[in-house]
């Protein structure tokens, strides 16, 4: 017998009979009062900028926040209106995404406790590098898809099976150095636009 196994030997008999630990609670909140006002206050912190519009300004409000941003990526599935867009069919290159003006998403969902917009390579999100190259990101958000909290997204995300990458967004792409610089645009946009459409006005818009 070799060492190995006369230890695992004496591990087997030494637990032998052991009561199996109870399992750990899971009975923990997965749910918040956060919803609208929590989110657009954790994007403020993140400096996104963000507009609460009804969903029929949808196309006007997206042509004033793109301005001059001419050559915008527009994922499979999108919709709404956009002048002459850059499709993803065929697949850009790396150098044509690195070089277009911004990109244009939907999400899967938002999570009103973190301020984080989640994607899931749905339609409208397209391949998860046309929001990592890009230095400009803007994202459209029904309000009926911000959750309260984490927990409640997760849940929300496994209902269907998750068998894509899942993109968790808080803020625009930011990180800080030993000095304690914050640098922003090191792996993802370093501006991030979000646009939350309602079905009845809201007149809260910054």
């Amino acid at each position: 017998m070799s060492s190995r196994d006369d230890i695992l030997t004496r591990v087997r008999t030494a637990i032998a009979g052991a009561t199996p630990p109870e399992p750990p609670p899971r009975d923990y909140q997965t749910t918040t009062t956060d919803g609208l006002d929590a989110f657009l206050d954790r994007l403020a912190h993140y400096d996104a900028t963000t507009h609460v519009i009804d969903a029929a300004d949808l196309d006007r409000t997206m042509s004033t926040a793109l301005g001059s941003r001419k050559r915008v990526i527009v994922p499979d599935g999108w919709t709404a209106a956009v002048e002459d867009p850059l499709t993803d069919d065929p697949p850009l290159t790396y150098d044509q995404i690195d070089a277009s003006d911004g990109v244009i998403t939907t999400c899967a969902l938002a999570i009103a406790q973190t301020g984080t917009i989640v994607l899931d390579g749905g339609a409208g999100m397209g391949r998860r590098v046309l929001t990592l190259l890009p230095d400009y990101h803007l994202c459209v958000v029904r309000q009926e898809q911000i959750v309260s909290s984490v927990p409640e997204a997760i849940a929300k995300l496994g209902a269907t099976g998750p068998t894509r990458p899942i993109t968790f967004i808080s803020g625009p792409s930011a990180t800080v150095d030993i000095e304690m610089t914050r640098v922003r645009g090191v792996h993802g946009p370093r501006n991030l636009e979000v646009i939350i459409t309602t079905t009845a006005r809201d007149e809260r818009e910054t």
